[in-house]
């Protein structure tokens, strides 16, 4: 390793050692977030579905602005299309949250299908080393997608808020790791 490459190596350590209590932190609120969502999975659904709502209108309203301040490219139809979409889709996500949740729930769980059928059939056909973890992601996302679609509506009024707080709370739990690693580095390292 030259000794730049060791200098800066040592910068990234020592940042990381400096900021140990700001992961801590950020740890310790997503935990407790992710929690909150689970033990609240009903609302945190709904407050996920609002969320995407409101990014669809914002991203949709910028869309638009943007088609009609670059009026002469070509693809301006398109572009007023996709703002449009966005924006209605948004509209109803947030005047329908419930019915929201089933809509992307259901995508979910096709989505979840057709990904596990697909890893499924690229372990079996090109068989890699390690090519079984794959094929267990395969299954796993195949079996979750099967079982939220035989599940349906009941698992959309729940699903997106616990699997929200499950990544917050693993998301958590990894800053936290983190900032006991960083802790550990020694000042002059």
């Amino acid at each position: 390793m030259t000794a730049t490459a060791a200098n800066f190596v040592l910068l990234d350590f020592q940042e990381l050692r400096r900021a140990w209590g700001w992961f801590l932190g950020l740890g310790i609120l997503l935990i407790i977030v992710g929690v909150l969502a689970i033990g609240s999975a009903f609302v945190a659904t709904l407050v996920s579905v609002l969320f995407l709502g409101w990014l669809l209108i914002i991203g949709g309203i910028v869309q638009l602005f943007s088609a009609f301040r670059m009026r002469a490219q070509r693809h301006l139809f398109l572009e007023l299309l996709f703002g449009l979409l966005s924006l209605v889709v948004g509209i109803m996500l947030i005047a329908r949250p419930a019915a929201g949740a089933v809509t992307v729930t259901l995508v979910l769980s096709i989505y979840f299908i057709v990904s596990g059928a697909f890893h499924i059939g690229a372990s079996l056909g090109v068989r890699y080393p390690n090519w079984g973890w794959q094929l267990f992601s395969g299954i796993i996302t195949l079996a979750l997608g099967a079982i939220l679609w035989w599940r349906l509506p009941l698992v959309a009024f729940w699903f997106l808020g616990f699997a929200v707080g499950l990544d917050m709370l693993l998301h958590g739990w990894s800053w936290l790791m983190l900032s006991f690693m960083a802790r550990r580095i020694p000042a002059t390292a």
